[in-house]
């Protein structure tokens, strides 16, 4: 039996299997595209904070799709939004007033807190941080940038540019000329013994000292308010305020990378930047993820001098897609009124000290840390500071045998599991999903070599 154009039916051969279509995905997708688990799985379905895959199996999912179910699973309100949307247009791109568009644009405004902000859509976190280096490069008329060591800023040639993390760095090749900062990472590094006083001014002496060597201007200062992809690292609140002193002396702006701190995902805070907010909000904010609960927007806010610098003619075929905006939109609604953002900051508390308690024991975690329902465990090796890869996949697989789906990350010397539920999450569902990753811990340190585990119990 075949299908349309002589491709063999999916199930007629087996192909519906784990097995089947990891070796269809080989035969076709590039090498370098990441999968988990040494038998990676298929998500069919999903409910709420529960996912299931081709095999029927039932996942508490702490991941949402790298952070990016933000709400929950099906959401009823999205799915409905999307389904009615596509009903009437489905595709028109930014050539046509776009009612769902200029909705989402305004309350984006509005809740950026960036006064008189423009808003551009795009498809994605690493084509809205392309955008803001773009109009910052503009403005400023340089191409030099400040980043922060162990960031991530996506996948596209200037955004890796801008990433200080070799393991998401392919090429040193880059159309910008970055310059990078300590600060974004508090428990590592020459500075770490300090205080968060003494801690921020040696980041602020270090940020002089790299200005002070740098010849022309530099347009831009991008920076994740909590690193994802390095680890769920964050400075001490007001690091990027004190950086914005030193950076409005030489006009140079500040971008807050916030795809995975905005909207709420923190707790304490709608955005990331809110941690540094002495002087204010950022030039240029960018966003993505979790708008969208699993629909493709990202996008850039900006003050309308800076969004408008452009005076070329300029266009998005995709970005800001009737259907996902009429998403976003519903989305977003959902989170203010049913105050997910407290959610978070509750239960994301709950589970933090819950996760703390539950490896007080383990020698092998060597902090747990986060905010909201953005929760970094750290593991190592003995000896208490080499990072653990084998162990982090390790726990991976565990937690997914007892029906937990997890994330991993960290820069070039740490390896952390990455916890980052949709927040929606209940206490019950917190306290089941911290059970689950404490018998992995236990069985994944059980289970390493000798030489790996030795004083790791």
């Amino acid at each position: 039996m075949s299908a349309p154009g002589g491709t063999p039916a999916p199930g007629a051969d087996g192909s519906r299997t784990h097995a089947a279509l990891h070796a269809r995905h080989q035969a076709v997708l590039p090498d370098w595209l990441a999968l988990y688990y040494q038998r990676p799985i298929e998500i069919t379905h999903g409910e709420g904070r529960h996912v299931w895959d081709a095999e029927g199996k039932r996942y508490l999912d702490f991941f949402g799709g790298i952070l990016t179910t933000m709400t929950a699973h099906a959401l009823p309100e999205v799915s409905r939004a999307v389904a009615e949307q596509a009903s009437r247009i489905i595709h028109s791109s930014t050539l046509y007033l776009n009612r769902p568009m200029v909705e989402l644009a305004e309350r984006i405004a509005r809740l950026s807190g960036i006064p008189d902000a423009r808003v551009f859509f795009t498809t994605s976190g690493t084509e809205a941080n392309d955008t803001a280096l773009l109009l910052a490069s503009t403005h400023r008329r340089s191409n030099q940038v400040l980043a922060m060591r162990n960031s991530y800023h996506g996948r596209s040639f200037s955004a890796v540019g801008v990433t200080g993390n070799r393991g998401w760095s392919p090429t040193s090749l880059s159309p910008l000329h970055t310059l990078y900062v300590h600060g974004a990472v508090r428990g590592r590094g020459p500075f770490a013994a300090l205080s968060d006083a003494e801690f921020t001014a040696a980041c602020v002496a270090d940020l002089e000292d790299v200005l002070g060597q740098v010849h022309g201007g530099v347009a831009a200062l991008i920076a994740e308010p909590i690193q994802g992809v390095g680890g769920f690292t964050s400075p001490p609140d007001g690091l990027y305020a004190r950086f914005r002193e030193v950076l409005d002396r030489h006009g140079i702006l500040w971008i807050s990378d916030e795809v995975q701190t905005g909207w709420g995902r923190t707790g304490e805070h709608f955005w990331g930047w809110q941690a540094h907010a002495a002087a204010g909000p950022p030039d240029i904010l960018t966003f993505a993820k979790g708008i969208g609960n699993g629909m493709s927007i990202g996008g850039v806010v900006a003050r309308a001098e800076i969004m408008n610098c452009l005076d070329a003619n300029s266009i998005s075929t995709f970005g800001g897609s009737p259907v996902t905006m009429a998403a976003g939109l519903a989305n977003l609604t959902h989170l203010l009124e049913n105050d997910l953002q407290g959610n978070a900051r509750r239960v994301g508390g709950l589970l933090i000290e819950r996760l703390r308690a539950a490896t007080a024991g383990l020698d092998a975690v060597r902090e747990v840390r986060g905010r909201g329902l953005m929760i970094g465990v750290e593991l190592v090796r003995p000896g208490g500071e080499r990072a653990a890869p084998e162990l982090a996949s390790a726990v991976l697989e565990a937690a997914r045998e007892d029906g937990l789906l997890i994330g991993k990350g960290g820069g070039h010397d740490t390896s952390v599991l990455r916890i980052a539920p949709p927040l929606s999450l209940t206490v019950a569902e917190a306290e089941e999903g911290a059970a689950i990753l404490e018998a992995a811990l236990t069985k994944a340190v059980a289970g390493a070599r000798p030489d790996e585990r030795r004083n790791a119990l």
